[in-house]
């Protein structure tokens, strides 16, 4: 499902972006993150002569001709960026005519290919009734398509209790903590924040996507109904308004904002989407917007 949205322009536009990160990262592998230890990156230090096992593409070929020999730049060193992404599986996010969990999805994917491109670190992370499940570790641009396979195969029949699920991953570098999830979850946002402190005394620079379905957003039902809970098989009777559904798009609202002034309190971004968007847009617009990619 994932990989057939994904077309030729599409990935040219991906390659030309890249995962807004303000951390500098001591630890970790050689990536894309600037360090204070030497290495290879874009910022030059000093030169060394080539040895044995070195990349030939660093050759400076002008030293060469001038010296005879072969040397290589040495740069400020660069490390990995580590990007942490929790994503909702409950099964309020298998909802809607354009579904929400196949925009989750082709999220969650299109970031990680952004990441894996630029030589940093992916972890995929399903929440679950309170647990978590770690999908993928994975680095490398030859790994998305394994990360695409994997994505496929997740089902979405939960319930949502995100602090306990996150809590249940242990997290030892700074990065980036991106969580995928409709955020609809009856124990509110004093449980949200628990979730949030964790993430940022564990270093983390933390990103909320939420993912609504249009039907959500803009309900176009009426008269006598019965909602059903779809993770605890609750129900009410309801008779649906006009001034009911403008009384509801309000709250929506208000909670929406309330999301992104607690997610403000740890430094973080708090986006909203609906499903029916085009995930160029959602990508290319709206995490653009927000300052996540640039």
């Amino acid at each position: 499902m994932a990989e057939r949205i994904f077309n030729e322009d599409f990935f040219s536009k991906l390659n030309k972006i890249n995962l807004s990160i303000n951390l500098k990262l001591s630890s970790g592998t050689q990536g894309g993150r600037k360090s204070k230890a030497k290495g290879v990156s874009v910022e030059f230090s000093d030169y060394r002569e080539y040895m044995h096992g070195d990349d030939f593409r660093r050759i400076d070929w002008n030293a060469y001709g001038r010296f005879d020999k072969f040397f290589i730049k040495v740069f400020m060193e660069e490390r990995e960026g580590i990007f942490n992404f929790f994503l909702d599986t409950s099964k309020s996010m298998d909802y809607g005519k354009e579904n929400k969990k196949n925009m989750a999805l082709k999220i969650v994917a299109a970031l990680s290919y952004v990441a894996l491109n630029n030589l940093d670190r992916v972890n995929i992370n399903l929440l679950d009734s309170g647990n978590i499940q770690v999908l993928k570790e994975i680095s490398g641009s030859r790994a998305f398509q394994r990360i695409i396979k994997d994505l496929e195969n997740i089902s979405f029949d939960g319930t949502t209790s995100l602090t306990q699920s996150i809590r249940k991953r242990p997290i030892k570098n700074k990065g980036v903590s991106i969580v995928v999830s409709d955020f609809l979850d009856n124990l509110g946002l004093k449980d949200l924040e628990e979730a949030l402190k964790y993430l940022a005394f564990k270093k983390q620079e933390i990103i909320l996507i939420q993912v609504l379905a249009l039907e959500e957003i803009k309900p176009e039902l009426n008269g006598e109904i019965t909602l059903i809970d779809s993770e605890t098989n609750e129900n009410i009777k309801i008779s649906l308004t006009p001034n009911l559904i403008k009384e509801y798009e309000k709250t929506l609202y208000s909670y929406k904002k309330s999301i992104e002034n607690l997610v403000k309190k740890y430094n973080g971004k708090f986006i909203s989407v609906n499903s029916s968007m085009e995930i160029e847009e959602v990508i290319l617009g709206e995490l653009s917007k927000k300052r996540v990619l640039y």
